[in-house]
């Protein structure tokens, strides 16, 4: 038997429990990770609410971004071997190129298959990646999901580079990974938030201009002033009116990153904007092996590292959904499994 954090009978973080988990065994082409840590979307805090996928089937354990090491190798594998230090993919049917239906389905704590707030799990080898050197698991943890969005957006679809402007919104997992990229690639930044102390960290990080939407009435007028004409690329993680607003803000040709719905799941858009400046509405939805391999060796490249704002033991786990309602975090909320 191993151990997972599950829902079993019920929605709400008071059922999600600790039980012991049936040690699953390893198929051919499969490998077994002993989980090392875990972190946390607010997609997991969803589905623990019942907000996210309201039919699903119980038992459930939530997450989908894990790291740890490779316990067993199944037969027919040939890449890794007992003792890698590996990361596994949030969507394992998901290798290149556009996604299926049934791909996007089969995510890892989504409603098709099982998450990754346990001691192992087992999952395809085509699905699971070496760790670079530079990064221990705490921080591989918490790339599978917010980081390949951020990719996705920024380098993928949004071709951040030397020249281009980007604006990224709050300090969550999605909008930080967003900010790094962007810096990586040679983009100009402007980053938002409510918090002073937030602003800080995001000017820390390398954004060039940081702003205070909810103090500053003005901001977006701010904001299209520190560019040559508006934005290139908006990561929009906010949803509802906010998407409008993005709209307003990019130039003639830029684009809409649409990655996030918090302030809600529907928006009133300008339609005429959207025609006569050429405006592309990008939806990102992670991405596929592919991408993460990508992404992963751009950050390898220069040793980048993520930004972790908190660390919660394993026994604990709880606290970190609890962290991730209040929304005080900078950066990733990492669930320590090894350590206890």
């Amino acid at each position: 038997m191993t151990k997972a954090y599950a829902l079993t009978d019920g929605f709400g973080l008071d059922k999600l429990a600790l039980i012991d988990w049936p040690t699953e065994p390893v198929p051919y082409g499969h490998v077994r990770i002993a989980i090392e840590a875990v972190s946390l979307n607010r997609r997991d805090l969803l589905l623990v609410e019942g907000k996210y996928a309201p039919r699903l089937r119980f038992p459930a354990i939530p997450c989908s971004d894990a790291a740890g090491r490779i316990a067993e190798v199944g037969l027919g594998c040939t890449r890794l071997k007992a003792g890698d230090p590996v990361v596994a993919h949030m969507f394992p049917d998901w290798l290149a190129g556009t996604p299926s239906a049934e791909a996007l389905r089969a995510s890892l704590g989504g409603p098709a298959r099982l998450g990754t707030l346990r001691t192992d799990i087992v999952l395809p080898e085509a699905g699971v990646l070496r760790v670079p050197v530079h990064l221990d698991a705490r921080e591989a943890a918490t790339l599978p999901c917010a980081a390949i969005t951020a990719w996705a957006a920024v380098a993928k679809f949004g071709r951040a580079r030397p020249g281009r402007t980007v604006l990224i919104q709050g300090t969550g997992g999605v909008s930080i990974f967003a900010l790094q990229f962007a810096k990586l690639l040679g983009a100009t930044i402007t980053a938002t938030s409510s918090s002073p102390e937030k602003l800080e960290r995001l000017r820390e990080l390398g954004a060039d201009t940081v702003l205070n939407y909810r103090d500053d009435p003005a901001w977006s007028e701010k904001a299209r002033a520190s560019t040559d004409g508006g934005f290139d690329l908006v990561v929009e993680v906010v949803g509802g009116e906010s998407l409008d607003t993005a709209i307003r803000l990019l130039k003639p040709g830029g684009m809409v990153a649409v990655i996030g719905q918090l302030a809600g799941n529907t928006a009133q858009v300008t339609l005429p904007l959207v025609v006569m400046r050429q405006i592309a509405l990008q939806g990102v939805t992670c991405g596929s092996l592919e991408d993460f391999r990508d992404m992963l060796a751009a950050m390898e490249t220069v040793k980048l590292k993520p930004v972790i704002s908190h660390v919660v033991p394993f026994s604990r786990a709880h606290e970190a959904f609890v962290l991730m309602r209040d929304g005080s975090h900078v950066g990733k909320i990492v669930v320590d499994v090894a350590g206890g």
